[in-house]
């Protein structure tokens, strides 16, 4: 009789099968139920407590997940969905985690009645395939030098956000950001890039109506010899520096022996001439404003000083850039190289502002700034970081439609007819594909359910409704009004979406679906190599089993 041989550690735990493909269904399914109640204008907050007893209220899925520490594979997984989302469309974070989970809950029957994955994700692409198709044959262009219809569409991508209180104010400042920053490229393309010139400062105090976008750019600056340098120019030069205005220090460890006083007086007159040498070739292109991301020395700025010259000392490249941007000027490496064409010219006004206790630096009214700065101003920290976290959002939408300017009908009018075609559509699929293929016409309704159950609906009547107006007139625009939960058209209610957010989440939700479907043995327990032994983990962590839960780690105190 052969015995059985263990292959691996007697702590680790396996799953195979069905039971591993099960255990990742429940968990993507936990991690949908978190964030359900958040999708829709009647969404509900979630308060997060992070480790450093800091509170996060906010109803942005990427947010509260991004909060979120989880242990298992399948959950974490999940959560780089809406990771993957915020950084590709900005929006629709919390509708493709939805999405995800259901579209792996219709699995289950279908592995229950023992089909097999290969053969759902076959069901699967097929209906991704045609759901894009729905969603092209649907959408329309929208001209984005419109700016009422612009706005009418960034406002109903954020309606659902607790900034949407304040009017139109969001959408006016994520579309005046987004417009400032737009660069043409020629060959049709435009380069948006939000995230590198559009940056928003936070600054606590004053009311929500005094945020504003820029024409130009600030800092939290001030200048190096406040009492002398002036803080406010009209018309500045401006020469940007990301080299020292300071004597040179050598490389590495210089030793100098020096035999006579007057030899050490020469040492101390060549380090000040070499910054008088700076300072002149400077001053001989007579900028207004001179600004570097290293040091400045006091010597230095005495030089400046008596030329007229305000000067900032160790700023931020990306601040750097961004003036750069603004004003039109071009970073030099070396005081040697400078020429005219690179003094920035572009700017209206410099001015230093004290806001509360701090110092803030302005460059504004700028001809054609390619960069700007939003101020945000608010009540506490924690609002300004909900309205911050609204505006990126609402940039995202801006910045999509913007690169692709196309949309469709928002409030689940969409997934309705992708639910209602994929349904004509099975009787042409052949096989066992036609049921994975039903599936997900069945999954993609969780979204305009979800709509419902949030403001309080009847949602199994509101359902039927709305499915019965998509077989009256396919394709027509009928969704569901998140405000009463009526079934509405979303064309008299003007509640668009941008193409592309619309396309990403359907291809992330059911590409992760399918990958997640495909993992049929999950091995976990395995101790990491380290020189105390196999059967020990690194760090003298202890390997708690308690049968259910072996890899368990706890730092056991010193």
């Amino acid at each position: 009789m052969q015995l059985p041989v263990t292959v691996l550690n007697a702590n680790t735990k396996r799953e195979q099968g069905k039971k591993a493909q099960l255990g990742n269904i429940v968990a993507a399914k936990a991690v949908a139920d978190i964030i359900r109640t958040t999708l829709g204008p009647r969404s509900m907050l979630k308060m997060l407590l992070d480790p450093n007893g800091g509170i996060v209220l906010t109803n942005d899925g990427h947010a509260i997940l991004r909060e979120i520490d989880v242990t298992h594979p399948a959950a974490k997984s999940m959560i780089q969905l809406s990771r993957t989302q915020d950084e590709e469309v900005g929006d629709g974070t919390t509708s493709v985690i939805i999405l995800a989970g259901e579209l792996l809950h219709v699995a289950e029957p279908l592995l229950e009645k023992n089909l097999h994955p290969t053969v759902i994700n076959k069901g699967y692409a097929k209906a991704l395939e045609d759901a894009l198709k729905i969603i092209q044959s649907m959408s329309f262009p929208i001209d984005i030098n419109n700016r009422s219809e612009m706005l009418n569409v960034v406002n109903s991508c954020i309606a659902t956000k607790f900034t949407h209180r304040f009017g139109t104010l969001m959408a006016e400042l994520a579309l005046d950001a987004v417009q400032c920053v737009a660069q043409d490229l020629g060959n049709g393309q435009r380069e948006i890039d939000i995230k590198n010139y559009a940056k928003v400062e936070k600054i606590p105090g004053g009311t929500i109506e005094e945020c504003k976008v820029l024409k130009g750019v600030m800092f939290n600056k001030d200048v190096v010899a406040p009492g002398r340098m002036r803080r406010k120019i009209h018309n500045p030069r401006i020469l940007l520096l990301d080299c020292p205005l300071e004597y040179k220090k050598g490389e590495n460890q210089t030793n100098v022996e020096i035999t006579k006083e007057e030899d050490w007086a020469a040492l101390l007159k060549a380090e000040e001439d070499a910054i008088q040498k700076m300072c002149e070739q400077i001053a001989s292109f007579k900028p207004d404003l001179v600004v570097t991301e290293k040091g400045l020395s006091d010597l230095a700025a005495h030089f400046l000083t008596k030329a007229g010259i305000s000067a900032i000392r160790r700023l931020r490249k990306t601040d750097n850039n961004r003036i750069a941007r603004a004003c039109g000027a071009t970073i030099v490496h070396r005081t040697e190289e400078i020429r005219e064409s690179d003094i920035g010219t572009g700017a209206g006004l410099f001015e230093v502002v004290k806001i509360g206790d701090e110092f803030f630096s302005f460059v504004v009214d700028c001809k054609a700034p390619k960069a700007c700065s939003i101020v945000l101003r608010g009540a506490s920290k924690d609002i300004l970081n909900e309205v911050e976290r609204n505006l990126v959002d609402a940039m995202g939408v801006a910045r999509n439609i913007c690169v692709d300017p196309r949309l469709v009908p928002g409030g689940g009018a969409c997934e309705l007819a992708i639910s209602q075609g994929l349904a004509n559509n099975a009787a042409g699929v052949e096989g066992t594909e036609a049921w994975a293929y039903r599936a997900v016409g069945t999954a993609v309704e969780v979204i305009p359910r979800t709509l419902a159950q949030n403001c309080g609906a009847n949602v199994i009547r509101t359902l039927t409704k709305l499915r019965a107006k998509h077989a009256d007139e396919p394709g027509c625009s009928y969704g569901i009004n998140g405000d009463t939960g009526e079934v509405t058209d979303m064309k008299a209610l003007g509640i668009w979406e941008p193409v592309a957010v619309k396309q990403q989440t359907i291809k992330t939700a059911v590409e992760s679906a399918q990958m997640l479907l495909r993992i049929d043995d999950i091995v976990s327990g395995i101790s990491r190599k380290d020189k105390s032994g196999p059967s020990r983990p690194a760090g003298g962590a202890e390997v708690e089993g308690d049968g259910d839960n072996v890899d368990a780690e706890r730092q056991l105190p010193e």
